[in-house]
């Protein structure tokens, strides 16, 4: 295993870049993750790495193949995201989604720009068996490292694609699913009411909610009953809400 001692060290700088620039992982075709619990489900599920950077030196044995890299706490810390992360890091490659999988059900967010926001939806989606997230609009970056750590893992497990706007209706007709978006109207329908069978529920940021346009694209709308003078629910609460629905 190499031992790296510079901050000018090649893969060094790419662990920064793919860390802080979105554009640079699209182009390299790898994301950056950080922690042995997320290592642990890299492996488990068949996810393709890179390489793996220790923090001084190796926590454990790792199949043959895998580059592997050690630094000292202090220049593992230069390269980490996080604040004093325990390590290690390591690249994923960015996996590819077959178009003309079937799909039984779907959850859309459009302009769900917490990195912890989108990384719960994974999480939660993956937790009750939802086929697909969906992101549009100028959702946070699925590669982020926060929104990354806060999958928890289920980023190796969760299908999710970016879609936009436009490509979206098409998308969803192909697969059969009705949309239904999630909005304070007084269109919108009591979620215990519907069948959720065959459906993709569309949640917007908690500022904003839903765009006009999304909202043409909808087949109904839906709302979660809460009481009277109650503040609109975070978005990655209101998704849970509903993926529970559907998942049920």
């Amino acid at each position: 295993m190499e031992i790296i001692r510079s901050r000018q060290n090649k893969f060094i700088q790419h662990l920064r870049q793919l860390a802080a620039d979105k554009a640079y992982r699209s182009r390299q075709g790898e994301y950056l993750c950080d922690g042995l619990k997320l290592l642990r489900e890299a492996l488990a599920f068949g996810a393709e790495l890179g390489a793996v950077l220790w923090k001084d030196e190796a926590a454990e044995a790792l199949p043959e193949g895998i580059e592997q890299y050690a630094a000292s706490a202090e220049l593992f810390d230069y390269a980490s995201p996080m604040k004093n992360s325990p390590g290690p890091l390591f690249t994923v490659k960015i996996p590819r989604y077959e178009a003309g999988e079937k799909l039984e059900n779907a959850v859309v967010l459009e302009t769900v720009q917490d990195p912890g926001n989108v990384g719960t939806v994974i999480r939660t989606a993956n937790a009750f068996g939802i086929d697909a997230v969906i992101l549009t609009d100028a959702c946070a970056d699925l590669y982020n490292p926060k929104t990354v750590r806060a999958t928890m893992g289920a980023i190796f497990r969760q299908k999710v694609l970016r879609l936009s706007l436009e490509e979206l209706g098409p998308f969803l007709r192909e697969k059969g699913l009705k949309l239904y978006g999630a909005a304070l109207t007084e269109k919108a329908v009591d979620v215990r009411s519907l069948d959720l069978r065959q459906a993709a529920v569309a949640i917007g940021s908690e500022g904003r909610g839903l765009s006009p346009a999304l909202l043409e694209l909808c087949d109904g709308q839906v709302i979660i009953p809460m009481q009277e003078n109650s503040e609109s629910l975070n978005a990655a609460v209101a998704a849970a809400v509903f993926l529970w629905e559907m998942g049920r």
